[in-house]
């Protein structure tokens, strides 16, 4: 390397770069947020996203999985990179940028492996504790691409069972976007896509009548997956 190029990178200021990842999980009733304990600040009580340092040797992909593991012992987790939030005050301890990464898993899935380490807990996303930083900026900008994605995409198939029930998909889509749906029209769009099929069983203790189980026609699915998009909430069809 020339030596006028390496002066140039040598009188830079040095820069750290964090990870931190906002794991969404739904339980069934409502969408909650993956949160731990960090003795950063002075204050006990202050809650954190899954956030640490990247390594010289790693990547991104490979130091927001190290990190989340570290911190909660959760593996093979799908991370897909949000937002790189880099204001010089974000971190009054010392200039750090940080790249966001957000999932969403069934809190079900994952319950039994959580580690006890840094107290990771669930959270409610309408009802959150103080968060670290600007770590309530990421949860904000997160919740608002993942209704987009929601809008745009079938996602909610992918939180549920193999079966399920309608008021089942119905409560994941009112958690994601924070309204109650109308039963009705929820019901008769999603079954007009002709795309799921209705099974013999009934969910027990639902209802008198109980709900019945459906599945998802995974030929047709593949197929016809721009049909799904015409259920979700916001669609005019």
């Amino acid at each position: 390397m020339r030596l006028d190029i390496l002066k140039q990178y040598q009188a830079q200021t040095k820069c750290l770069v964090a990870l931190d990842s906002i794991i969404f999980g739904f339980d069934g009733e409502e969408l909650k947020l993956l949160l731990v304990k960090r003795g950063i600040e002075d204050e006990d009580r202050t809650w954190s996203l899954m956030g640490g340092w990247v390594q010289p040797d790693e990547s991104l992909e490979g130091a927001s999985s190290r990190i989340l593991f570290e911190l909660t012992s959760l593996t093979d987790i799908y991370l897909e990179q949000l937002h790189t939030f880099g204001s010089p005050q974000r971190d009054p301890v010392e200039r750090t940028v940080s790249v966001a990464y957000f999932a969403l898993i069934n809190v079900e899935d994952y319950a039994h492996k959580l580690s006890k380490s840094y107290e990771a807990q669930w959270f409610s996303v309408q009802e959150l504790p103080k968060l670290l930083f600007d770590h309530s900026s990421m949860v904000e900008m997160a919740i608002e691409h993942l209704r987009y994605k929601a809008s745009q995409h079938p996602i909610g198939f992918e939180l549920l069972p193999e079966k399920f029930t309608i008021p089942q998909l119905q409560k994941l889509y009112e958690a994601i976007f924070g309204t109650e749906l109308d039963k009705r029209n929820f019901s008769r769009k999603l079954l007009s896509t002709n795309l799921l099929i209705k099974l013999d069983e009934k969910q027990k203790g639902y209802s008198k009548k109980g709900a019945f189980f459906y599945k998802i026609d995974e030929e047709k699915y593949k197929k016809q997956f721009n049909t799904f998009l015409n259920f979700l909430p916001g669609s005019t069809s």
